[in-house]
């Protein structure tokens, strides 16, 4: 009997706060809404998503989409993938080995496949369903557990967002929280995930004993 386990992206596997921020203030600059954005922008947040961060910051709702589309673009233009969290490249090869592993992110595919082959973590993931695929979270999750999953296995959702925990709890998956990503432990908090963790090493000893 196999779990499943599916991740979100940034601020669980990939450390991409200091750019998300950096892009974001270049891509409104250049769209002539000059700002100065924070951690504080993201922890706001009640979906984790690029559309929801322009807004935050200011971006017309007639000018959102092309928000997303030139973030996309200055990530998929970066010229190394994005850093590695230290200790998750060793949670998700232990827990392949028992276990399904997704990916669920609102970041591109190519984002996520050139991070992977860059950490050799491409052959421990079963699938990945990013913002190139149609579908809301919830869909997405669901779709990742039903393709991966047994009626007597459990899938659990590793997110850093509210937006996490809330898409578990509707499609009845178990939430761990991460406390080392996007949004803050009070914010975590707030929406009383199953699990919140600090550390790597704590997530991966709260997978491996569930069974």
């Amino acid at each position: 009997m196999e779990d499943v386990v599916v991740f979100d992206f940034d601020g669980v596997l990939a450390d991409t706060l200091d750019e998300m921020l950096h892009i974001a203030r270049q891509v409104c600059e250049t769209m002539g809404y000059p700002c100065q954005p924070s951690p504080e922008d993201l922890n706001a947040l009640n979906r984790m998503e690029f559309a929801e961060l322009g807004r935050q910051l200011g971006i017309p709702e007639r000018l959102v989409g092309e928000f997303v589309e030139r973030t996309f673009k200055l990530f998929c233009s970066r010229p190394v993938p994005p850093r590695i969290f230290p200790g998750m490249r060793e949670v998700v090869i232990k827990l392949a080995e028992r276990s399904k592993i997704g990916i669920l992110t609102g970041n591109t595919f190519q984002v996520v496949d050139q991070f992977l082959e860059a950490n050799q973590l491409s052959a421990a993931i079963d699938v990945i369903l990013s913002a190139d695929v149609p579908g809301n979270r919830l869909v997405k999750l669901q779709r990742i557990v039903s393709q991966l999953g047994s009626p007597q296995g459990k899938a659990y959702l590793v997110g850093d967002a509210v937006s996490d925990v809330q898409a578990a709890r509707q499609g009845a998956v178990t939430s761990i929280a991460v406390t080392w990503g996007h949004q803050s432990e009070a914010k975590l908090r707030s929406v009383n995930p199953d699990y919140l963790v600090h550390t790597p090493g704590e997530l991966l000893s709260l997978l491996l004993e569930a069974r």
